[in-house]
């Protein structure tokens, strides 16, 4: 009996994952009148279209996986910590458009997907985040496993919902991904306890969804579009600011027509890259603490600057009062009210859907009798291309030792012609990559901008393969970020998404030696990578191609093979100058034009 008894466990090992399910499904089913609370989430997110799931199983989310597990439309991705679950659905949402749908259960499921959770919500993005909770009754308990999710992430959320009664489940569920994607997108948490995925219910899924007290506007006053066309026709010195409100709300050919419209420069927050083509001559390049000296400059000294979905963040202005030292117009376009003058004070606020207002701003300058003065603006354009001669993104080029700009830049010239995603994780990798990497398109450039969260380019780089298949998936990182998230290599092989790891490798955590060398006295304060692994082994022991690069001549190389290696994850540990830094550079507290262009500054 016992030795029959392990001969059935080693059959057992060695079925697939397939012939354990349709062995199990044979096996007798009691049919239910009535789907329960797990079944009726299917049914929700199978009615909102969604195709994958990233998530982690638990005690309390047992009934919903075992619903999961019932059918095959959805596909649920295992990963190998629920942070990097939240990641891959933020990732996925980034790239696509589409809302991103996590699922984590109680308790530490829930803690460990906060650091998600508030990188989607500073940036703005839709997601969907289900989160098991202990039964009801135990609710407040301090039971196994228990956390007050609702709370918890409530700071850092769009919305959250505790779903007490399954009749409430499918209506929440509307909600919230009503919520999540409308307005200024953001993450809504649904918190399901284990009771409620279990009772049963009438399944009904609303078509629509009214909130009385949820109603963002999408129309801009008339008015004020009116008075931001006068403005505009009589500017001098314009400059059309913008950001990833531009990326969110898919008003990138609108940006895009306005600009060949007026003739006027402008430039992107690193939220917004892509928007407009960098290859465009009027785009200045990114602004902000990172951005160019032309770019930030024409910030400073323009008389009337549009804002269109972007907030005017530390990151970008610097010093609130050295902005305000220079006096000039502000239109500012915002689908959230409560984003407009809140770090700066704008004279023409408009409160609406970015692509809308766009648009009928466009018809109104198009049937405007007069132009801008053209006298005026070849003038500001002399001296735009004046401050673009001082060249500020040029490094020196080494024999002997890899630069990171130089990777970055040969990645943009191999992949240029290729349909292509970069996602980064965050520190200098991060600024080399939003500097150096000309990004036609938008939506092709990944990023945590507001909370800045390392680790989250490989799960980003996962979330997006999924969704975009046959394109390739680069994700620049660092030696300290990649740890962050490193085991869900082991997701990359499960589920065969093929993405590249470019590890920019100084054995620094660079931004933060940066900072120490300018501001700290040189005193490098728990910095320095002491003991990092073998990545090439590391990546090998995941399965994957793991290449080292030491040399500037063998980089081109390394990524051409990368490249090649279509249906392979690929590593790439590129030992690079760990004494580069980013230039240009706006130090803490300094106004926007008060930049450092290189060591030759400080």
């Amino acid at each position: 009996m016992v030795f029959r008894q392990r001969n059935s466990q080693r059959f057992l090992m060695d079925m697939s994952a397939a012939e354990v399910k349709r062995a199990a499904m044979a096996q007798p089913q009691t049919p239910l009148t009535e789907p329960n609370g797990s079944e009726i989430l299917v049914r929700c997110l199978q009615a909102e279209g969604v195709k994958f799931l990233w998530g982690y199983p638990g005690g309390a989310v047992l009934y919903i996986y075992d619903a999961l597990y019932k059918q095959d439309s959805i596909q649920h991705v295992l990963v190998r910590h629920e942070q990097a679950a939240v990641h891959a659905a933020d990732g996925y949402a980034r790239a696509t458009g589409d809302v991103g749908v996590a699922l984590v259960t109680s308790g530490p499921g829930v803690t460990n997907a906060v650091t998600g959770i508030a990188t989607a919500y500073m940036d703005s993005i839709p997601m969907v985040i289900i989160t098991g909770q202990v039964p009801t009754p135990a609710i407040g308990l301090d039971a196994f496993q228990e956390c007050d999710t609702v709370g918890i992430t409530r700071p850092v959320v769009k919305h959250n919902f505790l779903v007490k009664d399954v009749r409430d489940l499918a209506t929440t569920l509307k909600k919230a991904f009503h919520i999540a994607r409308t307005g200024r997108p953001g993450p809504v948490v649904v918190d399901i306890p284990k009771d409620v995925s279990l009772k049963t219910a009438p399944f009904h899924y609303p078509d629509s969804i009214e909130m009385r007290s949820y109603n963002p506007v999408r129309k801009g006053h008339g008015g004020q579009i009116r008075k931001a066309v006068q403005l505009l026709l009589q500017a001098r010195r314009p400059y059309i600011y913008t950001g990833g409100g531009v990326i969110l709300g898919n008003a990138s050919a609108e940006l895009r027509e306005l600009v060949d419209l007026l003739g006027f420069p402008c430039t992107n927050t690193l939220m917004g890259l892509g928007a407009v083509a960098a290859s465009d001559p009027r785009f200045l390049g990114m602004l902000g603490m990172h951005g160019t000296y032309e770019a930030n400059m024409s910030m400073q000294h323009c008389d009337v600057l549009l804002a269109v979905g972007a907030r005017f963040d530390d990151r970008v202005i610097g010093n609130p009062r050295h902005f305000a030292s220079v006096e000039r117009k502000i239109i500012h376009v915002d689908i959230d009210p409560s984003s407009i003058s809140k770090r700066v004070k704008v004279d023409i606020p408009i409160v609406g859907d970015v692509k809308d207002v766009l648009q009928e701003l466009i018809v109104q300058l198009r049937d405007a009798v007069s132009r801008p003065d053209a006298s005026a603006l070849s003038a500001w354009w002399s001296q735009v291309n004046d401050w673009r001669k001082r060249d500020c993104l040029a490094y020196r080029s080494s024999d002997d030792v890899i630069k990171p700009q130089a990777v970055v830049d040969m990645l943009w010239q191999l992949t240029r012609d290729r349909d292509t995603y970069i996602t980064s994780d965050v520190g200098q990798h991060q600024m080399w990559a939003a500097q150096y990497y000309k990004f036609e398109q938008p939506r092709r450039w990944i990023n945590s901008g507001g909370l800045g969260t390392m680790g989250v380019g490989l799960p980003y780089a996962m979330g997006i393969k999924l969704a975009k298949p046959e394109s390739d998936v680069f994700c620049i990182t660092g030696e300290g970020s990649i740890q962050m998230c490193i085991q869900e290599l082991s997701t990359c092989k499960q589920y065969d998404t093929p993405v590249k790891v470019v590890s920019l490798n100084n054995r620094y955590l660079g931004m933060v030696r940066q900072w120490q060398q300018l501001d700290y006295g040189g005193r490098y304060s728990h910095s320095y990578m002491d003991a990092l692994p073998d990545f090439v082994k590391l990546a090998e022991a995941y399965g994957h191609v793991g290449l080292l690069v030491e040399k500037p001549g063998d980089v081109e190389g390394a990524l051409r093979e990368a490249i090649r290696l279509k249906d392979r994850t690929v590593f790439l540990d590129v030992r690079t100058d760990p004494t580069e830094n980013v230039w240009p550079m706006v130090q803490a507290g300094k106004g926007i034009s008060e930049m450092l262009l290189g060591s030759e500054d400080l």
